[in-house]
């Protein structure tokens, strides 16, 4: 008994010296790049799901959020829209299936380098059950929820590879481009 609680130890011990020494990182955490850990946040709606969740995750990735000014970068969420689609039928020709695609634009702003728009799409598939009405509204204000947090996170992986695209020379200075992210669940 004893002999296998001497083998576990080194063996743990060795897994997470392996795990850290390969650069593997939890889920959900992101590395946010260094010119953009004091940033100033603006928003089309200050008062939004979405600008709230986005708050949130600028602080869990230690994001020192300041007044806006033209010498700290600057996020601005432009606009965040809620399409909704209809993928199959019921014999009596209502909607059984829909798909809600959820799409947030976005631009980061960094003084001597420009602005870059971003564009994030999360994409979720429900069942329109006719039979449960209540349970319906609820079930679609939940999965809209869950797509505003999804949403947020991509946009905190989207920064962290601002740098990148401007050390690599992606980005001309004070040039606009446009990238997108799409998820489907």
């Amino acid at each position: 008994m004893r002999f296998f609680s001497l083998i576990k130890l080194p063996v743990v011990l060795v897994l997470a010296g392996l795990l850290s020494a390969c650069g593997f990182h939890l889920r959900g955490e992101y590395s946010v790049p260094e010119e953009l850990h004091t940033m100033s946040f603006t928003s089309y709606d200050e008062y939004s799901p979405l600008t709230r969740y986005i708050r949130a995750q600028l602080e869990l990735n230690k994001v020192d959020l300041v007044k806006p000014s033209s010498n700290t970068p600057n996020l601005h969420l432009s606009e965040a829209t809620m399409d909704e689609r209809t993928l199959s039928l019921y014999q009596n020709s209502r909607a059984a299936e829909k798909e809600l695609t959820y799409v947030v634009k976005y631009r980061v702003t960094i003084p001597g380098f420009g602005a870059k728009d971003f564009t994030t799409t999360v994409n979720r598939n429900y069942l329109d059950n006719p039979l449960t009405a209540l349970a319906k509204s609820v079930e679609r204000d939940v999965i809209e929820d869950e797509m505003r947090q999804q949403a947020a996170g991509q946009m905190m992986r989207q920064l962290g590879r601002v740098r990148a695209e401007y050390e690599q020379g992606h980005v001309a200075p004070e040039a606009t481009n446009a990238n997108s992210t799409n998820t489907n669940s």
